[in-house]
């Protein structure tokens, strides 16, 4: 009896929920908090799988609590999903909880992913005509100003949601991401154009008791949700397949290469990653005055075509 009660608490252990929650916690030093929530969530959409024991788990099982995530029509989650659990097996194999990795015999059981670039605007008379747009949001202050600052900054939209007092430096004109918050965990940082320093300021005195600069309608202790931005944008007329929340970056990635910056620049201020940790190094203390100087443009560019403006005004060179 006392070995049966052993093995049966050890089956219990050895769940797939319980294998999961110990690989997602050793993983949580080396996660933003936004990917550690993204990956919990993940995990949850198998409950099916919960209870079972790692060491049973066989692919049809796994392939039909996937199927059930295809079913609702979310073909990428359900790749995401089978990714995540891939992981958690590996996981199990090396703590010697499981032999083998059933996500190994599903590879082209789900329906492929088709690849759609995000909705964005790229035309300068149409980016004009959202700029317009976004300037007649009549809902929250905080959410109006987060509006107005998205084209601005071009920052990942969970980056801009989570903006801290604490990270703004308004007097320097700057904004320090610390490296917990990237996609890439490396701290990055945002030159302010005198235009978003002023909608700053106005915004100050409405959410400066929270720690956040877009504090959250139901508490002051978070921040704003993710699908706040996409909603105000659909209230005022942008679907899903014309733009949304992240489509500002592809908007200013666009732009600024046809406006003649370089690059480099250009990408170091979309905080992509630099395989090359030598030159990463040096592109970080090289563009600051060069994305500086790209940032201020940028935002009288933006002014311009506000105003009605049409023409890309393209980047002098240095010294001209």
């Amino acid at each position: 009896p006392g070995q049966q009660r052993q093995a049966e608490r050890e089956a219990r252990a050895d769940t797939f929920a319980a294998v999961a929650a110990d690989w997602l916690e050793r993983q949580r030093a080396s996660l933003s908090p936004v990917t550690y929530g993204k990956t919990q969530w993940l995990l949850s959409l198998v409950p099916d799988l919960a209870a079972r024991p790692v060491a049973s788990l066989e692919p049809p099982e796994v392939l039909a609590s996937l199927r059930k995530i295809e079913a609702r029509g979310a073909h990428d989650t359900a790749h995401r999903v089978k990714q995540k659990i891939g992981q958690v097996m590996r996981y199990a194999i090396a703590t010697s909880k499981a032999s083998r990795d059933p996500t190994a015999d599903l590879r082209d059981a789900l329906a492929p992913i088709v690849t759609t670039s995000r909705a964005a605007v790229t035309d300068p008379a149409a980016v004009g005509d959202l700029l317009r747009a976004l300037d007649t949001y009549t809902g929250q202050p905080t959410t109006a100003a987060a509006l107005q600052l998205a084209p601005l900054l071009f920052v990942r939209p969970g980056n801009l949601r989570a903006m801290e007092w604490a990270e703004l430096d308004l007097d320097a004109a700057v904004w320090r991401i610390p490296a917990g918050k990237m996609k890439m965990r490396e701290a990055h940082t945002v030159p302010l154009a005198t235009q978003a320093v002023a909608i700053l300021r106005e915004l100050q005195p409405l959410s400066s008791r929270s720690r956040y600069v877009f504090p959250s309608l139901r508490s002051a202790d978070r921040n704003m949700s993710e699908n706040t931005i996409n909603a105000a944008l659909r209230r005022l007329g942008f679907d899903k397949d014309t733009m949304t929340g992240h489509g500002f970056r592809a908007m200013a990635s666009t732009l600024l290469n046809e406006m003649g910056w370089p690059p480099d620049v250009i990408e170091r201020q979309l905080a992509h990653a630099e395989r090359n940790k030598v030159r990463a190094a040096y592109n970080r203390a090289q563009y600051l005055d060069e994305r500086t100087r790209m940032m201020q443009a940028w935002a009288d560019y933006l002014d311009g075509l506000r105003q009605g403006a049409d023409v890309l005004p393209f980047k002098r060179r240095a010294g001209a």
